[in-house]
């Protein structure tokens, strides 16, 4: 897939992003392959998942463009942190593979120059997810078809925010010459609009949309608030 004919069909729309960890009550590929189908159902533009399984399954179920990663570890870098991850990704079936796009170093001194390549010879695009501009301008430098300000609040050098950063969405659209793809505590499709109208080419949402145990904390804490 070409960066246009992604763009084609996720311009201005929901691209739903469907993981669960080993820990979460939904964990599975079969599982997330059905979130990711009530998502198509609902009217989403693409699909986010994580790990090679996950990628199989929705593949074989959903016929959306679809953006893999591979989350291996808690901290520091740990979406699709080696060229290996993201090899196991692309073969998956992901039309697109995020990476990690911060400064930080990988686990095993890959480089990020060293993971797109590996993932262009494999004729997918490259998601950079990235915390600051100076990340998103690096990444496209080294040949990134997109980026995203996914991980903007887990690095310790960039804000620590309650919501969307906003400001490095705007900052990146008008520096970057690759699309920007909003991700990153959008909650409501309020918030969604507003990234869109900030010059974001779509909006990928999680934690609201497809992790009901975060979504039944974020009522239980509501509804203590009143008491």
């Amino acid at each position: 897939m070409q960066v246009e004919a992604f763009l084609s069909r996720v311009r201005g729309r929901l691209i739903v992003s469907c993981q669960a960890l080993e820990d979460e009550p939904l964990h599975g590929s079969h599982i997330m392959a059905r979130m990711a189908l009530a998502a198509k159902v609902g009217g989403a533009a693409a699909i986010r998942a994580n790990s090679p399984e996950d990628v199989r399954a929705i593949r074989a179920l959903v016929d959306l463009p679809l953006i893999g990663l591979y989350k291996d570890g808690d901290s520091g870098v740990y979406i699709t942190p080696t060229v290996d991850h993201a090899l196991q990704v692309a073969d998956a079936g992901a039309d697109i593979v995020a990476l990690d796009a911060t400064g930080r170093p990988r686990p095993n001194g890959d480089s990020l120059e060293a993971q797109i390549a590996a993932v262009h010879s494999r004729g997918k695009l490259v998601l950079a997810d990235v915390s600051t501009l100076d990340e998103a301008l690096a990444a496209q430098a080294l040949g990134a078809d997109l980026a995203a300000p996914t991980l903007s609040g887990y690095t310790d050098y960039s804000p620590q925010l309650e919501g969307p950063d906003y400001a490095l969405i705007q900052m990146m659209v008008r520096h970057l010459s690759i699309p920007v793809i909003a991700e990153g505590r959008v909650r409501t499709p309020e918030e969604a609009r507003l990234a869109l109208e900030y010059g974001a080419a779509a909006v990928v949402v999680g934690s609201a949309i497809t992790r009901p145990q975060v979504i039944t904390e974020q009522f239980v804490k509501g509804l203590a608030k009143d008491i």
